[in-house]
């Protein structure tokens, strides 16, 4: 899953639904750094009301995961993402194909969901924004084993940018995959791509029901 798709279900609650955010903001800003489920559970044994907020945002964020990851539904359009990004690309250049698959699946559903009510975006958002990253940032040194100086400015940046809204159009997509792909090491894609893209996008809205998980918008909250 990917940034909206985890917080989507939780506009009601700034700390919670920036606790979802932390795992992937993370994984672009520091790499090295990781949420582990043993450091969520002591943190949150000491945490205040508004940490503890945060962490369970942070939890969720794992849950979520571990959960889409096993669907079904998954594992058969990244299979099927995949093939479609074999046909389309010229070089398909190894791994590529099936990162594509995997990444497509994740960002598209975040799309499909936005889609369907945009001013739930704006929320989140706005959430955001209410939140401190120099606290979020603090919380996160303090529970993780190697401690980050680059949270907090991709907390910022993310909310300068408003990423998730390019998901909703073509060619920005496009263009959001290729940070992506120049970020892990791969070769970008080339503006071709772009015609995959309307076919990805009906797969996955056709089976986002089946994407959500037990803690999502489809399901009574826990």
């Amino acid at each position: 899953m990917n940034y909206f798709a985890h917080a989507v279900r939780f506009l009601d609650d700034p700390c919670f639904v920036a606790g979802t955010g932390v795992p992937d903001w993370l994984s672009v800003a520091d790499r090295e750094v990781r949420i582990r489920r043993r450091h969520l559970a002591a943190a949150m044994a000491r945490a205040g009301p508004e940490d503890l907020r945060l962490l369970r945002g942070m939890r969720q964020h794992l849950d979520d995961d571990a959960w889409f990851h096993e669907t079904r539904a998954f594992a058969e359009l990244s299979l099927a993402l995949s093939a479609e990004a074999r046909d389309v690309l010229v070089e398909p250049q190894g791994l590529r194909p099936a990162f594509l698959g995997h990444l497509l699946v994740e960002v598209l559903l975040d799309a499909a969901l936005i889609a369907e009510n945009p001013a739930r975006l704006e929320d989140y958002y706005r959430l955001l924004e209410m939140a401190d990253p120099s606290q979020i940032q603090d919380v996160v040194n303090r529970m993780a084993q190697r401690p980050t100086d680059r949270l907090a400015g991709m907390i910022r940046l993310f909310c300068r940018e408003r990423i998730l809204w390019d998901y909703l159009d073509d060619a920005k997509l496009l263009k959001r995959l290729n940070q992506v792909m120049r970020r892990v090491g791969l070769a970008e894609l080339p503006e071709g791509f772009v015609v995959l893209l309307p076919t990805a996008r009906h797969l996955v809205e056709r089976r986002k029901a089946e994407l959500l998980s037990p803690s999502s918008p489809a399901f009574p909250r826990r």
